[in-house]
């Protein structure tokens, strides 16, 4: 998965913004694949442990895609202190076969790592990550 510095950057700052909760948001891309935007998003959870995405800012993130002619096609959340690795929860909350699930963790630390997964029915394999 290629994701671009901006994005990447992004995704961590919002994680660290948001401890000791867990941060989420969503991912789009372009016709190509290409990302193009991260939505740093509520988690209307405000758990160290769990997420939810607010509706109304998930539902505007969608609204801003399609004016954009971009697809939403992942979902983004930090692990506090965990690694980024999808949890037990996690995996079965993935729904979306076709979503890439990126993991920001320990958000805790100055340089959490950024993993990306493909989860399907409940076994999630990683995707390679570069950032440019």
């Amino acid at each position: 998965m290629r994701i671009p510095a901006p994005i990447y950057q992004a995704m961590i700052a919002h994680s660290q913004f948001e401890l000791p909760h867990e941060a989420c948001g969503l991912l789009a891309a372009d016709a190509s694949g290409a990302l193009r935007m991260g939505y740093c998003l509520t988690n209307t959870d405000s758990s160290p442990v769990s997420y939810t995405i607010d509706p109304m800012e998930h539902f505007r993130a969608m609204q801003h895609a399609e004016r954009n002619g971009w697809d939403i096609v992942g979902v983004f959340h930090s692990h506090p202190h965990g690694a980024a690795v999808p949890s037990a929860v996690d995996r079965r909350q993935a729904l979306d076969t076709d979503w890439i699930y990126v993991v920001v963790g320990p958000a805790e630390t100055s340089k959490p790592e950024v993993r990306a997964y493909r989860i399907r029915d409940g076994a999630a394999t990683e995707e390679p990550v570069s950032v440019f």
